[in-house]
Formats: structure tokens, C-alpha cells, sequence
């Protein structure tokens, strides 16, 4: 047994006893493989092992590492997307989960339109207090968002993302649990739209997020080993 497919079968065990706990299945969770800085090779051996979905920080990077990869394996953007790259994201993505401005959703529905391809997305919510991280922080903003989505013509919303503040147990919970909340609200107020993904946790947090309703955890650390360089 390899040491990521050791990884990964750990992995797999606390994800089914975080979601035991919480009275779910182990289905309902859906594991990305966070791949930044990882090798297309490591990619691909996570891929032989089973995984299908994977999460890239820059654009640039997962446009060269992801070229000529199996047709069913999904690529998601979980970092900060900067409009002049939106174009390179709709042609290479299946999924921006970082989205938490109106200017950066419009370019993104550009580029798709351009591409001819639909795409999926999700609102980054700000979870975490750090002023480094990105996220909407505003309510009304985000209600605000809803309310547009209409404009958008190749865009999908799926759902939230949130990345939890560092800190105690308790402190990690309540962000997960705000953000569930929050997707449970937007959903009573709008019905038509999408919010069955709600992706959040790490490495360092998943399981609480699985008690608290996450549907994708994204996993990089616990798969791979600690990062080149760390």
C-alpha cells in the first residue's frame, strides 16, 4: 500500500465516522483532493485510487497541469479569482467556488459564454475575521447578489464556500454552523436557486464541518503530505 493510498483509506474512515456522528451518510460528503502545488503525477495517482475531484488555488497552474486528463475527472478553483482570468477559468473549470463579488462573476459568465461552456459556482462566504482572506462579508451584499443572478446567462450557482477561522473547537463550529444557516436562509427566500453544496472544511477542521452539514470538504495535507517547501 502506498502512502497515499494509506492516506486516503484514513481519510475515508473519519469521514465516515464524522458523518456517523452527525447522523448522515458517508455519501453525502464528497472529498476533493486538494492539488495546488502537487505534481501532475500525484494527481494521477490519486486518480487511479479513486478520487475524481480536485481543487487548484491558481489558474495558471491548473491550466498546465490539467491538460489532457481523463474526461471525468472534475477541476474546481478554490482560490481568488482575479477578473483577467476568469477567461482562463471558464475554459478549464467545472466549478469556481471563490466567487464573492459581482465584477468577478460577471467576467467569469463572459469567459463562459466565450467558451461555450456552463459552469457551476459558488459564493464565498468570509468565515474567517482575517482581513487576508476573501469572502462576502455583508449580507445585504449577498442578498444583493441573489437578486442579479438572473443577468448571469452561463452560470450555475451550486451553493457556499467557506474557509473557518483558526481558533478552539467551538469557534471553528459556530463559522460552520453560521454558514449553514445562511445557505438554509438564502434557500427559504430563494426557492429557485441551488444550494445543495455547502464546501467547507480542511485538513485541520473537516470533521467538525461534516457535523455541521458540509457536503465537500476539501483535503489536501491529509492526502498528499505536507506541501514542498513546508
Amino acid at each position: 500500500m502506498t502512502q497515499l493510498e494509506e492516506n486516503l483509506d484514513q481519510l475515508r474512515g473519519r469521514v465516515a465516522a464524522a458523518a456517523a456522528r452527525a447522523g448522515r451518510k458517508e455519501s453525502e460528503v464528497r472529498i476533493m483532493a486538494v492539488s495546488k502545488t502537487r505534481t501532475r503525477e500525484e494527481v494521477l495517482a490519486a486518480y487511479a485510487l479513486g478520487l475524481r475531484l480536485f481543487g487548484e488555488n491558481r489558474v495558471q497552474e491548473l491550466r498546465e497541469k490539467f491538460t489532457a486528463m481523463p474526461p471525468d475527472l472534475e477541476l474546481h478553483l478554490i482560490g481568488r479569482l482575479q477578473s483577467n482570468k476568469a477567461g482562463g477559468a471558464a475554459a478549464a473549470c467545472a466549478c469556481v467556488q471563490s466567487i464573492d463579488k459581482w465584477e468577478t462573476l460577471t467576467a467569469l459568465d463572459r469567459g463562459a459564454v466565450k467558451a461555450g461552456r456552463r459552469l457551476d459556482f459558488l459564493l464565498e462566504i468570509h468565515l474567517s475575521g482575517e482581513e487576508s482572506q476573501s469572502g462576502i462579508r455583508d449580507t445585504v451584499y449577498f442578498y444583493e447578489l441573489l437578486e442579479k443572478l438572473s443577468q448571469v446567462q452561463n452560470l450555475r450557482l451550486r451553493g457556499l464556500m467557506g474557509i473557518a477561522p483558526q481558533g478552539e473547537p467551538e469557534r471553528i463550529r459556530r463559522a460552520f454552523r453560521s454558514l449553514a444557516a445562511l445557505g438554509e436562509e438564502a434557500k427559504g427566500r430563494f426557492p429557485g436557486l441551488d444550494f445543495s453544496v455547502l464546501s467547507m472544511g480542511m485538513s485541520g477542521d473537516f470533521e467538525i464541518a461534516i457535523e455541521e452539514g458540509a457536503t465537500l470538504i476539501r483535503v489536501g495535507t491529509l492526502l498528499f503530505g505536507e506541501r514542498p517547501g513546508v
